[in-house]
């Protein structure tokens, strides 16, 4: 299975829709160093891969991960600062995901 479309926002940083840990592989043969998830574990009734899970599968493939959970359409000021701080220090390039990628995209973009 193909790995998930990513919106490139600049060489450092991708969004994603939701990804499972078989999207890992091929996300860090992309060349991606790090993942961020910015979905909440218990969205839509945790119907998606846990977080967890998915932060031990990527650190078994040396890629960096990170948990920034946030609630649609509730970012706000500290999620700014905490998530420019996490990209600051985790190796680029970075894949950030949630459901759609929206959050993550509008993060990153309210984060420069």
């Amino acid at each position: 299975m193909p790995m998930k479309p990513l919106t490139r926002l600049d060489a450092n940083f991708s969004a994603s829709p939701q990804i499972d840990a078989e999207d890992l592989p091929d996300i860090k043969a992309a060349g991606f160093r790090s993942v961020i998830c910015n979905r909440p574990d218990s969205e839509d009734g945790g119907t998606h891969a846990d977080h967890h899970l998915l932060e031990e599968a990527a650190k078994k493939l040396g890629l960096e991960f990170a948990y920034l959970p946030i609630v649609p359409g509730q970012i706000n000021a500290t999620n700014i600062a905490s998530f420019k701080t996490i990209v600051a220090n985790l190796p680029a390039p970075t894949v950030g995901y949630c459901r759609l990628g929206i959050r993550s995209k509008t993060l990153y973009e309210r984060s420069r």
